[in-house]
């Protein structure tokens, strides 16, 4: 038995329509998907927030979306590879002129991630091209998941489990002060760099399932909400942690019983979960 028959067999325990035997395996298949991407999201999310580089996640999105024109472009049946390495140079790039650029970080992360998502769109409608295949990268389309890609993201998973317990401390430390990162060894420029090149792989690979429309609000949201909840860092991160899975089983759940798309719901989810932080954070405070 492999490892999707154990989770097929360990669904069926449940009593629901979709749980039983032999049905819905595209399904089970995207909810598993879930669970192992909510962590994955939570986990990046606290680095993202603590850094200030919300609106740098969301250009990213736009670098993977133009990545997966350019490897449609040039024929290749899974242009994942090309959309992944045109996003960690769009992310390169872009890190290297904000930090050398005499404007605001925002102006220039701006610039770039309009001229991108510009020229992914004028490169899949070149010479009359249809732009409705890639309809589904604006919303995702979770359902089309296989089983391959799913162990591709836990080993992705895996892998940003170990950076985190590497670059979190640091880039916490980076985050208030660069004079004290430097004096305790730690290279500014290319501890940013690598962690732009993390988001980058991260995005490029959830953008099919998730959207791009909808992939910076799982970024954000959970350490958001967390941050509402919690002053302490082992905390604060376990709860974001907790609250993208939360909300992603729940969305990934009720999107089968109201009939609408799963990524949509989910990020709704977290933004009642926001609300609701913000207001329990007021009334402590």
């Amino acid at each position: 038995m492999n490892n999707m028959e154990i989770w097929y067999e360990f669904l069926s325990w449940f009593p629901f329509e979709w749980a039983e035997p032999g049905r819905m395996l595209f399904f089970k298949n995207a909810l598993l998907a879930i669970i192992v991407m909510a962590p994955l999201f939570g986990l990046l999310s606290t680095m993202i927030v603590n850094n200030k580089m919300a609106f740098f996640s969301e250009s990213l999105g736009h670098g993977a979306f133009t990545g997966i024109v350019v490897g449609n472009l040039f024929g290749l049946v899974e242009p994942l590879l090309s959309a992944v390495l045109f996003a960690i140079v769009f992310a390169l790039f872009v890190s290297v002129v904000r930090v050398r650029a005499r404007m605001s970080p925002d102006t220039v992360i701006g610039v770039f991630s309009s001229l991108s998502v510009a020229l992914g769109i004028f490169l899949a409608t070149l010479g009359g091209g249809n732009f409705n295949r890639l309809n589904s990268l604006l919303i995702g389309d979770l359902m089309s998941i296989r089983p391959w890609e799913i162990a591709m993201l836990a080993g992705v998973l895996l892998a940003v489990f170990l950076y985190f317990l590497w670059g979190f401390n640091r880039l916490l430390i980076l985050s208030v002060n660069q004079a004290i990162a430097s004096s305790r060894g730690i290279r500014p420029f290319i501890t940013e760099m690598l962690f732009a090149a993390v988001i980058a792989v991260v995005v490029t690979l959830a953008i099919n399932w998730v959207g791009m429309l909808l992939i910076n609000s799982l970024l954000i949201l959970p350490a958001a909400i967390s941050r509402n909840l919690s002053g302490n860092i082992g905390r604060y991160t376990f709860i974001a942690v907790l609250i993208s899975l939360v909300a992603g089983i729940s969305g990934m759940i009720g999107s089968y019983y109201v009939g609408s798309a799963s990524s949509a719901l989910i990020v709704l989810l977290l933004g009642v979960a926001f609300a609701g932080s913000f207001l329990l954070a007021r009334k402590v405070n």
